[in-house]
């Protein structure tokens, strides 16, 4: 379903992206004329693995989740997009299929640009190619941290890191909120760890004071704390 959106009320969500404030006014100005606004119903799928590319995506409100299933029904959840994030771009670079499942976790709004416009944006304005790939490698980043984790930090040091970067908004600088609404499943499939241990862990920064553990959601009490606990220890050469 398509919305209307009063274009100050659009253009002040999208610059809640610090992706999108950073990107020259005419591209921004460009990118509010031909997106648009869709409303998905929760549990909605928006694209599968293997569709074709239809363009860019920005959550506006509502959750949208990024994963996979296994012919068995297994799921491996790589993230949760909360507002105000942007996803989409691998297959703009490379115009091969999506790479994994989206859906709505909830009734969600999302700002949409289709592909034939970007593609029409970046033919007459070839500079912009670097806006995007900033974004591309934003995420490339998160990626490299999260492989560097898995292999090298216990997993109570990887649950603190992961909810301060939720909370952080995935790194868009002043963003902060003390409540996430995740089900300690969801934080599981993120970081491949056994619902047992995530719930330990969760249980363990509760007797420290860093957080409260609520139903499907986990507000942080204390950041310095949390930051404490997430500190890194590699191991030396």
């Amino acid at each position: 379903m398509t919305a209307i959106f009063p274009s100050n009320e659009l253009v002040a969500l999208l610059e809640r992206s610090a992706w999108f404030r950073s990107a020259p006014a005419p591209m921004r100005a460009q990118l509010v004329d031909v997106g648009r606004v869709e409303h998905l119903a929760g549990g909605q799928r928006l694209f599968t693995r293997g569709d074709s590319d239809d363009g860019l995506y920005c959550v506006l409100d509502g959750l949208v989740r990024i994963g996979a299933a296994s012919s068995a029904g297994k799921e491996a959840l790589l993230a949760v997009i909360e507002p105000v994030n942007w996803f989409g771009e691998i297959a703009l670079f490379d115009n091969r299929p999506r790479t994994h499942d989206a859906y709505a976790e909830r009734d969600s709004a999302l700002f949409h640009v289709p592909r034939a416009a970007l593609a029409a944006l970046l033919e007459r304005s070839p500079a912009y190619w670097h806006v995007f790939g900033l974004l591309l490698t934003q995420k490339l980043r998160l990626a490299f941290d999260a492989i560097e984790e898995a292999a090298l930090l216990p997993a109570a040091q990887r649950v603190a890191r992961r909810l301060l970067l939720m909370a952080g908004g995935f790194g868009e600088p002043g963003a902060l909120r003390r409540v996430l609404k995740v089900p300690q499943e969801d934080l599981a499939m993120m970081l491949a760890l056994s619902r047992q241990t995530i719930n330990q862990v969760l249980k363990q920064f509760e007797m420290q004071g860093a957080l409260k553990l609520g139903y499907a959601e986990i507000e942080i009490t204390d950041v310095q704390k949390l930051g404490v606990l997430a500190e890194l220890n590699l191991p030396k050469d």
